[in-house]
This record gives structure tokens, C-alpha cells and sequence, in this order.
């Protein structure tokens, strides 16, 4: 096996992980954003919306700007 090809290899396999962590990190907020932003307007809809059309862009808004704003004792307690 050549060395070039071996490269080859281990960049398309970094590649694949980095998708799949993407794709985790996706799901996550998507669910999240489902089950715990609250129904009052349309902000919730907003959320998903662009968190589905825009994923990396909308996932990392989503996890930055809005998600820290829930106290995280609070999710637990209302349940």
C-alpha cells in the first residue's frame, strides 16, 4: 500500500468521524429544541426552522444563544 493512499485514508476516515459527531451534535439540539423550548409564539418554530435549514449554522445559534438561558434545575423540577 502506498503512502499517498494511506493518507488518503486516514483524512477520509477524520472526515467520517467529524460527520458523525456533527450529526450527533445535530440530533441533539434539534430534540432538545423540540421538547424543551416553550410553545408561546412562534419562537419555537423559528428555532426549528433554523436549526433544520441552517444545521451547523442554526445548531451552534441554538447551543450558544438560547439554550443557556433555561435554568437547568428548573427543567427538572417542572417535569
Amino acid at each position: 500500500m502506498s503512502v499517498g493512499l494511506s493518507i488518503g485514508l486516514a483524512v477520509w476516515a477524520i472526515a467520517g468521524l467529524f460527520s458523525l459527531v456533527g450529526l450527533a451534535l445535530w440530533i441533539w439540539i434539534l430534540v432538545d429544541c423540540a421538547v424543551n423550548e416553550p410553545s408561546q409564539g412562534n419562537d419555537k418554530l423559528v428555532w426549528l426552522l433554523l436549526i433544520i435549514l441552517l444545521p451547523f449554522i442554526g445548531s451552534l445559534l441554538y447551543f450558544f444563544i438560547r439554550r443557556p438561558h433555561r435554568p437547568v434545575l428548573a427543567q427538572y423540577s417542572a417535569k
